[in-house]
């Protein structure tokens, strides 16, 4: 259930990253333009800030969300974010992402 990136760990800057299978792509300054809601509570919970991948695989396993009161998280940190797991993805459209959490035990201290 994890999304392959096309690059290796070390690839520098312009990461593209696949979907769905077939010849969708998009790139990651792409996916943190999108708004992520969570599907359990009907709630917004902010645009990603940060993707997790494995090194060794070089697959996408979450999303970093800025927490709750987490205001600038992109200047001056955060309190807390949201790492939503990449199977706790249920669909990417074009403006967001739902996603299906448990908040309380996604949210963890920045």
């Amino acid at each position: 259930d994890e999304m392959c990136l096309t690059l290796v760990c070390q690839a520098g800057t312009d990461i593209v990253i696949q979907i769905i299978p077939g010849d969708e792509f998009m790139r990651i300054c792409e996916l943190k333009q999108k708004e992520v809601i969570n599907i359990c509570t009907c709630r917004t919970l902010g645009c990603p800030v940060d993707v997790e991948f494995n090194c060794e695989t070089g697959c996408i396993t979450a999303l970093v969300v800025p927490g709750p009161g987490s205001f600038c998280f992109c200047f001056w940190g955060a309190g807390s974010e949201y790492i939503i797991p990449w199977n706790c993805i249920r669909q990417i459209g074009d403006d967001i992402i739902l996603v299906e959490i448990d908040e309380k035990y996604c949210c963890k201290k920045a």
